[in-house]
């Protein structure tokens, strides 16, 4: 499809992946634009909801001081966080054409409200929580994910390469897995819908497991990808016949401004 189709795929996925990759640069500025990061009001609002930390309920069940199978596979999920957006991107574009812009709008405004978020209210992930003597000990598993693969240190490696580390409300994998399911059921149907609930089930109950995120991040995520697509659909009829209107009277008047010239 590159090849046959190189010029309609760069047009259709240039401007999502310029936009994702804006958005991941200016979340990068967020934590040093506020530096009063929050410990504290995560694992309050998970003890008020579920009574413990479903992060250290899920860590007693599974985590028994080294790496099973089921952790690579959280792990696994976890890193197709870019990767299914794109795909969904390309289903869209060649399956159902006409929700297209619908789906990168939706994409963009919860990555954006994400960002303002971060901006606003920097917060710690339960494993730095953990590390400074906010909560009870838990496990980064992913340490010990990468350790398994031969990586050592990937804590220290993530504070180098890691974008923004206090970007966990709302959890975004929470947000962009649950806008994947609700377009899968709108444009797909129940069937698929229903198989594809499968993955943020995984996604949320392995972030929560390895220390990335509190369930209250998760609950957040899923209210922002479901207001996300809610106002992208309600804007969009709106805003887009605008904008045709709008360059279709650019064009005539470029075009009288030329044969004048």
């Amino acid at each position: 499809m590159a090849i046959s189709q190189a010029k309609e795929l760069l047009k259709r996925l240039l401007p999502f992946v310029v936009l994702l990759l804006v958005y991941e640069s200016f979340r990068g500025i967020a934590n040093q634009l506020n530096h009063r990061v929050n410990f504290t009001w995560m694992p309050m609002m998970d003890k008020r909801i579920f009574g413990t930390l479903p992060t250290r309920t899920l860590q007693s069940w599974w985590w028994h001081g080294h790496v099973q199978w089921y952790d690579f596979l959280f792990y696994g999920i976890y890193m197709m966080h870019f990767v299914l957006p794109i795909a969904l991107a390309i289903l869209v574009w060649k399956t159902r054409a006409a929700y297209y812009w619908r789906v990168i709008g939706s994409y963009v405004v919860l990555s954006f409200a994400g960002f303002l978020t971060y901006l606003l209210f920097p917060a710690a992930p339960p494993w730095m929580a953990s590390d400074r003597g906010y909560i009870q000990p838990i496990t980064h598993v992913s340490n010990y994910i990468w350790a398994a693969l031969g990586f050592h240190n990937f804590n220290l490696a993530y504070s180098k390469i890691a974008p923004n580390p206090v970007a966990a409300v709302p959890s975004l994998h929470a947000a962009y897995s649950t806008l994947f399911v609700i377009f899968i059921f709108k444009l797909y149907g129940k069937k698929w819908g229903v198989v594809s609930l499968i993955y943020p089930f995984m996604i949320i109950t392995g972030t929560i497991y390895m220390g990335e995120h509190y369930a209250i991040d998760a609950i957040l995520g899923i209210i922002y990808a479901a207001t996300s697509f809610m106002f992208v659909m309600w804007v969009y009829p709106k805003v887009v016949p605008w904008l045709k209107h709008k360059i279709k009277g650019l064009g005539h008047v470029v075009k009288r401004t030329a044969k004048r010239g």
